[in-house]
């Protein structure tokens, strides 16, 4: 019995010092530029408070309502989200997709103080650069972007929170995809989005499939059941890694609805 505990605490350990690699699943660059979408769309880079270069493309609507900075979920990068990005742009905003550290062509390593910071620089060009004012931004995140886009809104002013597919907060996903390892107990990646969402002040819109496989929507209701009012629920469908509520009908319009009322359009 003693070599067993031995040997799992061992394991505990190694699981431990690997656990960026249970949370992130960075993907490589872009295999394709902005030029070659066929659409306006144009790289910029942004460069981060501790010093990393982040990747990433702006997409201008003509005449802007406001910015959306879209924060994307775990794996994969930009290029990926570029359909979603453009779903925004036809409601009228401007899109900035990043890649946080680490991922496609940004430099560094990701890890869960980094993704706010990269956050943090996003807005910094969407402000300065793009030229847009704080009650004209929204900050958008699905899935691991939801927890990076609510802290970028307790950090910095913007004008309402979108959150789709989001989780209450690691150490809860932990103990629903690794059960057998108490994550819980020891100190590491937290995201605890559940524990912040009753400081966010701005409105705050929550999407949630109940057909999500990866990240129940009873996650979606708790952070909508935290959240000050006013907050606006809307029901998704399909799968986690499904297009999303920006490619429904009716989820789509409530999107459109929710960003126009936030930056007053």
């Amino acid at each position: 019995m003693g070599a067993l505990a031995a040997a799992y605490l061992v394991g505990l350990v190694a699981v431990l010092a690997l656990q960026p690699r249970l949370v992130y699943f960075p993907g490589p660059s872009p295999s394709r530029q902005p030029e070659d979408l066929g659409y306006p769309c144009r790289a910029v880079s942004l460069a981060t408070s501790d010093g990393e270069t982040l990747g990433a493309w702006f997409l201008p609507a003509p005449e802007p309502l406001g910015a959306v900075i879209f924060s994307h979920g775990n794996a994969g990068n930009i290029e990926g989200r570029a359909r979603a990005a453009r779903a925004l742009v036809a409601m009228g905003f401007s899109v900035l997709l990043y890649d946080y550290r680490g991922y496609g062509a940004s430099t560094g390593s990701p890890g869960e103080a980094g993704t706010y910071l990269d956050a943090e620089a996003a807005y910094g060009w969407v402000t300065a650069e793009g030229g847009f004012e704080p009650s004209k931004v929204v900050a958008y995140g699905r899935s691991l972007g939801g927890a990076v886009a609510l802290e970028l809104a307790l950090r910095q002013p913007v004008a309402g929170l979108f959150l789709e597919s989001t989780f209450t907060s690691i150490p809860d996903m932990a103990e629903l995809l690794y059960p057998w390892i108490p994550l819980r107990w020891f100190p590491g990646i937290e995201y605890d989005n559940l524990a912040k969402m009753d400081e966010v002040t701005v409105p705050v819109a929550i999407a949630h499939s109940p057909d999500d496989e990866l990240i129940p929507a009873d996650m979606g209701a708790a952070l909508a059941q935290a959240a000050r009012p006013p907050v606006e629920w809307i029901e998704g469908a399909g799968g986690h890694n499904s297009p999303g509520v920006l490619f429904q009908p009716a989820g789509r319009a409530r999107v459109e609805r929710f960003l126009r009322a936030v930056v007053g359009a």
